[in-house]
């Protein structure tokens, strides 16, 4: 674990140094940049590792984040360690690293091939270090725990409770053993590992595939999901009940996309805000902190005797509308930037910080 250092050491220098490190370029350059008036190309360093089938998703693990799990599309979950790879790009400062265009051979440390089929939703515990939770295309979830000698033992009967594919997987940030899901059969279900193989709770979430699910860190009472018929929805899981057939736990449902959500996360640091990607090209940032102020718009009227010019089928919850990439497949805040996210889609990644919502950020160190 010596040489994983290598890493954190460059990402927690003083707020000084944080735009250099992050630009991977080096010090001389920008001043050099300055100088003349302009600003460097941005530099990307890569190391490619092969992986066997198609990767479907890959996660960090949040305590250690070399280590990383993988869905293949060949039916297999995979742990991998990338410390080789992350050193090697730390180390590098702006020149491209030696062989940084080939392809490495590494083995994967585990490989699980219990499933029966393919799958995509995979989470990390944020609170267990090691613990893992994945399921597939049939419907199965399979409970991971760590044990010495960079093992894991998978246990043998599944989770089972949804009719349909599970398409993602989140920890609870604040339980150790409590896990929510949704599914292809429009779902969402709540699971304790301690109390057996069903799940606690159950409701319908939306009237088409869950695809996505986000459970906001900062208010843990806040989780989000994003459905194929392009919703997406905030339910308060205070208000989850198993004796009422009417969902009270909805407090936000949005159906500005027209494509399937494909990606939805809160943003690591401010509560109310969360940003969604859709197969429309879009990706969008919203704060469900934000409501229309007709007193304000009356006022702004009075002063400048012209009309308020807000598009009446834009929600005042959305902050900002990013388009540009083709089929975005998902998105992440930076967890130390506030109001970064990088976005991929089948044309590229894009990095993006929109100004427009800094304002609404706590500042470094609030």
């Amino acid at each position: 674990m010596g040489r994983r250092e290598l890493v954190p050491t460059k990402a927690t220098t003083s707020d000084s140094d944080m735009d250099a490190d992050n630009s991977n370029s080096d010090s001389d350059e920008d001043s050099e940049d300055e100088e003349e008036g302009g600003s460097a190309a941005p530099i990307l360093q890569l190391r490619k590792v092969a992986h066997s089938g198609c990767v479907n998703r890959i996660r960090a693990m949040t305590q250690n984040p070399h280590i990383c799990a993988s869905w293949s599309d060949a039916g297999y979950v995979q742990i991998w360690d990338f410390s080789t790879h992350l050193n090697a790009l730390a180390e590098s400062e702006t020149e491209v690293p030696r062989g940084g265009s080939s392809v490495f051979n590494q083995a994967p440390i585990f490989n699980f091939k219990g499933h029966k089929d393919e799958g995509y939703a995979i989470d990390w515990s944020p609170r267990v270090t090691g613990r893992l939770v994945t399921g597939d295309c049939k419907s199965c979830i399979r409970l991971w725990e760590p044990t010495s000698g960079a093992t894991w033992n998978v246990d043998a009967t599944p989770f089972t409770g949804h009719t349909a594919s599970v398409e993602d997987l989140q920890w609870s940030p604040t339980e150790d053993h409590v896990f929510a899901s949704c599914s292809v059969d429009g779902h969402i279900a709540i699971w304790d590992a301690r109390l057996g193989k069903s799940p606690a709770i159950s409701f319908k979430a939306h009237n088409a595939d869950v695809n996505v699910l986000s459970w906001n860190r900062l208010a843990s009472v806040m989780l989000a999901s994003g459905s194929d018929d392009g919703t997406f929805s905030i339910r308060d899981l205070r208000l989850l009940s198993t004796k009422s057939e009417e969902d009270k736990s909805l407090v936000a449902h949005f159906d500005y996309h027209k494509h399937p959500i494909t990606s939805i996360e809160w943003s690591p640091h401010e509560a109310s805000t969360l940003a969604v990607s859709s197969s429309d090209n879009q990706l969008t940032i919203w704060d469900l902190s934000l409501e229309k102020d007709e007193e304000e718009e009356a006022e702004f009227k009075a002063k400048t005797k012209e009309q308020v010019n807000a598009p009446a089928d834009l929600p005042p919850q959305l902050l900002f509308v990013h388009q540009g990439q083709k089929d975005l497949k998902e998105l992440h805040w930076d967890a130390q930037i506030p109001g970064m996210i990088v976005s991929t889609a089948s044309d590229g990644f894009n990095i993006l910080m929109p100004s427009n919502i800094q304002s609404t950020l706590p500042s470094e160190g609030a």
